[in-house]
């Protein structure tokens, strides 16, 4: 079987679609690997060789290279203004994205609520992220004046959780 340009690229485009970072085809005399990182795609090597004769074993090697195209990186997620400036207050935000959770479980109580004071290192809620729980400590004093994420929903880094006023 010859492989040709066309299927060679179809395949690199599959290929960098998945989460497959090594895949080695052989057909006959033909060898096809593809290496990748989270990067960019490694070139790929094509390497033909002939069969053995009875005088001796000849081979050939074409290196065929295909660049990846310069991708720019994706513009951050716009995420909500933390309100500050004449109200004061200070804006809590997702350390990570997750899942987040007000309560320790779905029975529990919140944490925290509207109108509750806080101190530094006191749980205010929990994030979930990749099947891991974690605890988020508050980074300021105060009252909490707003709750601006509803249980179980789903926080970019850096989005803002609570609202607090730290002379509350």
């Amino acid at each position: 079987m010859k492989i040709d340009l066309n299927q060679i690229r179809e395949l690199l485009s599959v290929v960098s679609q998945t989460d497959i970072t090594e895949l080695t085809l052989e057909f006959g005399d033909q060898k096809i690997t593809i290496k990748k990182n989270a990067v960019q795609i490694a070139p790929a090597s094509i390497i033909a060789e002939t069969p053995a004769n009875a005088a001796a074993t000849h081979s050939l090697q074409k290196q065929i290279s295909f660049e990846p195209k310069e991708v720019a990186p994706a513009p951050p997620p716009k995420l909500e203004e933390p309100v500050s400036g004449g109200n004061g207050f200070v804006a809590v935000t997702s350390p990570m994205v997750g899942t987040f959770y007000r309560a320790g479980s779905p029975t529990a109580a919140p944490f925290v609520d509207v109108g509750d004071r806080i101190s530094v290192g006191q749980t205010v809620c929990i994030i979930e992220a990749m099947k891991l729980m974690n605890d988020m400590p508050a980074e300021v004093s105060g009252k909490i004046v707003k709750v601006c994420v509803d249980n179980g929903t789903t926080v970019e880094y850096g989005q803002t959780l609570f609202l607090v006023d730290p002379k509350g």
